[in-house]
């Protein structure tokens, strides 16, 4: 089966940063979810089709890593990448245990985390490069 139009959840407690990669990656073939926290995040997942997930380590109620162990423990295979300004060695670590896809360091680039998402879809999906189809 051909995925057309990939769903990208991007959880994170800021409503700038969601916007702004809500806005980088629109462009580039994703239909974008939005939540506020892991918690939101959980119940994104349980509802609609998610095909990967960009999520801050830092947010009230779940952080990343539990939201991270949760999402696991439904039994999804989605690709998780963890972002922290915080992202040390041993966070890093847990992430890479908990099966997490990527980890990167807050604030990210725009090639950077456009990158990594491509990578996740292409070796998850094989779901093709496509910003080369951009002006």
């Amino acid at each position: 089966m051909k995925l057309e139009t990939p769903s990208l959840l991007i959880t994170d407690d800021d409503r700038g940063f969601r916007e702004t990669l809500r806005s980088v990656f629109e462009p580039r073939g994703f239909h974008t979810l939005l939540a506020s926290d892991g918690e939101e995040a959980l119940q994104i997942i349980d509802t609609q089709p998610v095909h990967l997930i960009v999520l801050d380590m830092h947010m009230p109620r779940l952080s990343g890593l539990e939201t991270i162990r949760q999402v696991k423990q439904l039994g999804q295979r989605l690709p998780c990448i963890l972002l922290s300004a915080k992202m040390d060695d041993e966070l890093a670590e847990e992430a890479r245990q908990l099966d997490a896809f990527s980890t990167l360091h807050k604030p990210v680039s725009c090639a950077e985390i456009t990158g990594v998402v491509n990578r996740a879809m292409r070796i998850t999906y094989d779901w093709p490069h496509r910003t080369s189809t951009l002006p």
